[in-house]
């Protein structure tokens, strides 16, 4: 994994636990499976989202997809 997918992994993990919703709630308003969300969090597992994923969820969080991003780039 990435800096960069684990940094958008763990921004949406913490905003999700902020809206207290869970794993399977997130993957459900995705319209995914109901393990998808903990498949992703999951450092063991390949699941990432895609951009079409950060968009939707940022629908769902009602915020913009910029905001699941770092501030500035991120060294490999």
């Amino acid at each position: 994994m990435t800096k960069i997918e684990q940094h958008i992994i763990e921004k949406i993990k913490q905003m999700r636990k902020e809206r207290d919703l869970s794993q399977l709630e997130l993957s459900q308003k995705l319209d995914m499976n109901d393990s998808f969300i903990s498949h992703v969090e999951a450092p063991s597992k390949r699941a990432k989202y895609n951009i079409n994923h950060l968009n939707k969820i940022a629908e769902i969080f009602d915020c913009s997809p910029k905001d699941f991003w770092p501030e500035k780039f991120l060294p490999e």
